[in-house]
């Protein structure tokens, strides 16, 4: 049996961004951990031949509606942002700066990120702004951002992003086990069910 599952996401995921803390609590009943890896979808858009779902026709505005449901029946606090979508490379290189030192403060992070966006439509396409969720999440503003301009995390969100994509990545959320894919946040009740069963 497993004992990690990977999480893949962008950070201007809204499905990401409501499945976060439900990943979260299907790893600790199961008894896994799970690891978190931002990557940026416009690349794997380009792979897959996909376009972003709020443009297209039909989908884009059922996607908005069901992002406000979601909203109401989770409790989760989320209301759309604007822009939308933003480039989120800045933060995820501020998450791989992080994460290269504390895991756990990579995610607290990537949670605080989630928040600003989603709950209180801060641009977090803004290097500003993510500095600034950085500080506040009690990191050194002054090293998040050049964390954002440093080869070696630019090195690190382009690779995260290509082997996501060799292993299949094409959209976010994306759950990751053992090589087994699930895509979406509706899949995680198949995700704990594999991980209960070992697969099937």
């Amino acid at each position: 049996m497993s004992q990690e599952i990977t999480f893949y996401f962008d950070f201007s995921s809204p499905y990401a961004y409501f499945a976060a803390d439900g990943i979260e609590r299907v790893a600790a009943e199961t008894g896994v951990s799970c690891r978190w890896v931002p990557i940026l979808l416009g690349p794997a858009f380009k792979a897959s031949g996909n376009a972003l779902l709020i443009t297209q026709p039909l989908k884009g505005a059922y996607s908005r509606h069901d992002w406000d449901r979601l909203g109401r029946m989770t409790g989760i606090p989320y209301a759309f942002p604007d822009p939308f979508p933003v480039a989120t490379v800045a933060a995820a290189r501020v998450f791989w700066w992080l994460d290269s030192q504390d895991a756990a403060a990579a995610k607290s992070f990537a949670r605080a990120v989630f928040a600003a966006y989603f709950a209180h439509s801060r641009n977090i396409g803004d290097k500003a702004v993510v500095a600034d969720v950085a500080a506040e999440s009690g990191h050194d503003r002054a090293a998040a951002l050049a964390a954002m301009d440093d080869p070696i995390f630019k090195a690190r969100c382009k690779d995260e992003t290509d082997t996501a994509i060799a292993q299949g990545v094409f959209g976010s959320p994306f759950f990751m086990i053992d090589g087994e894919g699930f895509w979406g946040s509706d899949r995680l009740p198949m995700v704990r069910r594999w991980l209960e069963t070992g697969g099937w």
